[in-house]
């Protein structure tokens, strides 16, 4: 009986090729569902070699979370920064997060719709996700209307929760409106709120 050997790979391709299996046996089974056995079987290696990685699977999963989240901040970072025209600036915010669901199921069903919400260490992440995209919102808000801080927090928390509630919605129920559509939509009704606090030139 011979045994296949696993191709050798720097430590860095490796933890990738496992990331990606994982996403995929995690997105298609669910958290409680995956064993370490069926990410090792799908990535075409052995579980010592899972090991090597990543100590558990929650662990793994852990690691899948941070990644889609910083994805998702980055995206929506680099919206924001793409203009400084604020109705241009709220469609490109809600484009990035229709992409995002649209482009990156496995990430989508990580951040929106993961199933161990209460653990932890997965609530903690992803209440520091919302918040670091409330503040990178709330601080465009703040800069050109000067509102208080905590208004302007207030309006970010209700723009983020307007996207990421109905960018959830339109990817598991389209109902005939295009990703395109969907985004254009949403970001109407964000501006037509937002534009009620006009900009703000110097003090």
């Amino acid at each position: 009986m011979t045994s296949t050997r696993v191709a050798r790979l720097p430590r860095d391709q490796r933890r990738s090729q496992l990331l990606a299996a994982a996403g995929d046996v995690f997105t298609s089974k669910g958290y409680h569902a995956t064993a370490m056995d069926d990410i090792a079987d799908a990535a075409g290696v052995s579980k010592p070699v899972l090991y090597q990685h990543f100590g558990s699977k929650l662990e793994l999963y852990l690691s899948l979370l941070d990644e889609a989240c910083d994805r998702l901040i980055g995206t929506v970072e680099d919206a924001l920064a793409a203009t400084d025209v604020n109705r241009d600036r709220v469609i490109a915010t809600m484009t990035a997060f229709y992409g995002f669901v649209s482009e990156q199921r496995a990430d989508f069903r990580l951040v929106f719709e993961s199933d161990l919400n209460g653990v932890p260490e997965v609530r903690d992440r992803l209440d520091a996700l919302v918040s670091t995209l409330a503040d990178a919102v709330a601080q465009v808000i703040a800069e050109d209307t000067h509102l208080p801080e905590n208004q302007a927090r207030l309006l970010a928390v209700s723009m983020v929760g307007l996207a990421q509630v109905s960018a959830r919605y339109w990817v598991t129920e389209p109902r005939g409106v295009s990703q395109a559509e969907a985004a254009e939509l949403v970001a109407r009704l964000a501006w037509r709120g937002i534009r009620g606090f006009p900009r703000t030139e110097g003090s």
